[in-house]
């Protein structure tokens, strides 16, 4: 059944303007105008018809781009004058545009019905489709006004220590899934209900469909809940590979960037599975500790003599040391006096026992070291490269070239004043060290070292 010019379902406000075709309300001045329109388009229904939906489309379009690329403009320059910034984050989470485009549904979706001559099979169903894209525009401009949200809420001190992305993808989620089934229950022409009670019959389907994505949900608040991870953190996960600082804490994934500037998208649900070093730890404290050995020759230990305890009184690192340490093996040695054909139980500086004590007085006055955090210089246990000479610390500047600086510093001071005591620092033999003992005559790399007989015990007890 067809519709001529379909009157009764057009607008009390468009009957006041084209009038009714014998209404007793209508305008005298346009009566002829209309009867005359009404009489085109029954003698050519097809390009009524046709002209009608173009005009309806085009009204759309025309209300589309003004309200785009004029209103929305206008009120966007006038956002960004504004000191508040909520308004221009939704701008550019595109909330506005997005909602802007249910304006020509609407226009053509009432505009539908007073188009003459236009079947009601196709009627219905365009306006179905029409209707299901209304709740299309509507599901993406929420979409775009959670994102809007977030882009708020990460200008808060406090979004680094809880994080609601995870919150709003999960409410977008349900979003989605609702608006997936309002708009198929629409174009099927069905309640909804009928759709949610098979949903339940859905459920075990659901989940292994959405298992990851549960899992991450439940990750998701442990992690804020608990405060295990922020974004900006640094961590390492070594399973995935990771060492780098998160970037971003989504619903499914977090991202890490690596300190290569690749990204590694991790599962949330996996930081409940696998264990990860997180370094705010360090970050917070204020020191990032410095551990690093020095292999010392173990042949080049010896008593220091003499001439080298009055120099190293000289140092003003040693000063008090030297004079403590002289005072605390004098008065050791006359209470154990040298018995006749025994070697005597007396004791003696040893190089490496000051350089340990220079170390640590070192490390101390530095001042790139952390006063209020542990330091201190340990001898390792000996083996077959050396004896291990550790300094431990924490530098006072957390940032990874600051911190290296500071711990470059530290051992190139370390390595050139290992010789002033009289220690070798040991390496072993290269190819240059074996073509230079050969063209020597065959010797051995070490025959050029200082003889270790002259400065050991043995001697310095013959000495003594």
């Amino acid at each position: 059944m067809t519709n001529e010019w379909n009157v009764s379902v057009v607008p009390t406000s468009l009957q006041s303007t084209f009038g009714a075709p014998d209404g007793p309300d209508a305008p005298e001045p346009w009566a002829p105008w209309l009867e005359g329109l009404q009489a085109w388009a029954q003698a050519n229904p097809g390009w009524a018809t046709g002209l009608a939906l173009l005009g309806i489309f085009l009204a759309g379009l025309v209300l589309l781009r003004i309200v785009q690329h004029y209103i929305l403009r206008f009120v966007e320059y006038v956002a960004r004058q504004t000191p508040a910034q909520w308004d221009q984050a939704l701008f550019e989470a595109r909330f506005p545009q997005r909602l802007s485009w249910g304006l020509p549904l609407l226009v053509w979706y009432f505009g539908l019905p007073v188009v003459p001559h236009l079947p009601e099979a196709p009627l219905d169903i365009l306006r179905r489709v029409l209707l299901a894209s209304m709740f299309l525009v509507v599901i993406r401009a929420f979409d775009a006004f959670l994102d809007g949200v977030n882009r708020i809420y990460t200008q808060n001190p406090r979004a680094r220590e809880r994080p609601i992305k995870g919150f709003l993808q999960l409410a977008n989620v349900v979003a989605h899934l609702a608006g997936l089934i309002i708009i198929v229950s629409i174009l099927m022409d069905r309640n909804p209900a009928i759709f949610l009670g098979g949903l339940g019959a859905m459920t075990a389907v659901l989940l292994l469909v959405f298992r990851d994505t549960l899992l991450s949900l439940v990750a998701g608040i442990q992690i804020t809940t608990n405060d295990t991870l922020r974004t900006g953190d640094w961590i390492e996960m070594s399973p995935f590979q990771a060492d780098g600082d998160v970037v971003d804490i989504a619903l499914n994934t977090i991202t890490v960037q690596n300190w290569d500037r690749t990204l590694t998208y991790i599962p949330t649900h996996k930081f409940l599975e696998h264990s990860f070093r997180n370094w705010r730890g360090m970050t917070e404290s204020g020191g990032r500790r410095i551990k690093r050995c020095v292999f010392l020759d173990q042949n080049s230990v010896r008593f220091l003599t003499e001439d080298e305890m009055e120099r190293f009184e000289q140092w003003e690192l040693l000063e008090d040391y030297m004079r403590r340490k002289r005072e605390e093996v004098e008065a050791f040695n006359r209470e154990h006096p040298a018995r006749e054909g025994l070697i005597p139980h007396r004791r003696r500086l040893t190089n490496l026992g000051t350089f340990r004590a220079y170390l640590i007085e070192y490390i101390r006055s530095h001042p790139g070291i952390h006063a209020d955090m542990i330091s201190m210089v340990r001898q390792m246990e000996p083996g077959p490269e050396g004896l291990p000479m550790e300094i431990y610390g924490f530098a006072n500047d957390t940032r990874w070239p600051v911190y290296e600086g500071i711990q470059g510093d530290i051992m190139d001071h370390v390595l050139a004043t290992i010789p002033e005591f009289g220690l070798r620092v040991y390496q072993k033999p290269s190819g240059g060290d074996l073509a230079g003992a050969l063209s020597r005559g065959g010797g051995s790399p070490t025959d050029d070292r200082e003889s270790s007989t002259a400065g050991s015990p043995h001697e310095a007890f013959s000495r003594s």
